[in-house]
């Protein structure tokens, strides 16, 4: 039995302990509570990057001392700070582990709700609806199935304005962290490594790009995608205090 079917049954059966709760949306709540868990895996990664946030703000008087004290030499500032931050025990993209060990949560959701057969059979996970909405359905679906204020238009609302939410929440927080704790990787004169300067800049923004997440994947990832953001902006508001 594959990877695909055994995921398949879990959700079914988790999707029948719940039914007597949310009824057809039973599969939905399934989902949701599923990426909880997975959440609650991730949490240990989720602490260590708010400890290595904390880290790496502790080092930027010492690498404003290295830039300095390395003006004239690029290529000993650039040493310099990697040695620092391997001195530290720093990683400047610890930050990303997180998301990374989410990704196969997400994409074996995709896989299950735009396949229309598992193991060989119908894929019975495509009959089931959040509210009015096929989870195997996307937006574009719901919008020529009666428009952006029909019954399935209307539940893509209701998370667009979830995630809009969010996002702005966490717009405002990235800034305000950026501001206080400006994270560098020098590479030389007081420059910023390539690149790093770019990402700095789109950081806040990032949460934004979940809005064409949710609209183009199957809505039973795009419920894996709400959930997940909105458990990351309640997380890291409490972490990086």
């Amino acid at each position: 039995m594959s990877v695909f079917s055994l995921f398949a049954r879990l959700v079914e059966q988790l999707a029948d302990l719940l039914q007597p709760l949310f009824h057809a949306s039973a599969a939905a709540a399934a989902i949701i509570l599923f990426t909880a868990l997975v959440r609650l895996l991730v949490h240990p990664l989720s602490r260590a990057a708010a400890r290595g946030q904390r880290a790496r703000a502790a080092l930027q008087p010492k690498i404003a001392e290295l830039r300095k004290k390395h003006a004239k030499d690029p290529q000993r500032l650039q040493k310099a700070v990697m040695e620092l931050h391997a001195e530290e025990k720093v990683s400047p993209f610890s930050g990303l582990l997180p998301g990374l060990f989410q990704l196969p949560a997400f994409f074996l959701l995709y896989h299950l709700f735009s396949s229309s057969t598992i193991g060989g059979e119908a894929n019975r996970l495509l009959s089931h609806r959040l509210l009015s909405a096929p989870l195997g359905g996307k937006w574009a679906d719901a919008l020529g199935a009666g428009g952006p204020f029909g019954p399935a238009g209307l539940v893509y609302l209701g998370l667009f304005v979830l995630v809009a939410a969010v996002a702005a929440f966490n717009y405002r927080r990235t800034k305000r962290m950026m501001a206080n704790n400006p994270v560098t990787v020098a590479a030389g004169d007081g420059e910023q490594a390539p690149g790093l300067g770019a990402v700095n800049k789109a950081m806040p923004f990032l949460s934004f790009f979940t809005l064409v997440t949710v609209a183009v994947v199957p809505l039973a990832a795009a419920l894996y995608v709400v959930t997940s953001t909105t458990w990351s902006a309640v997380e890291r508001a409490a972490l990086y205090q």
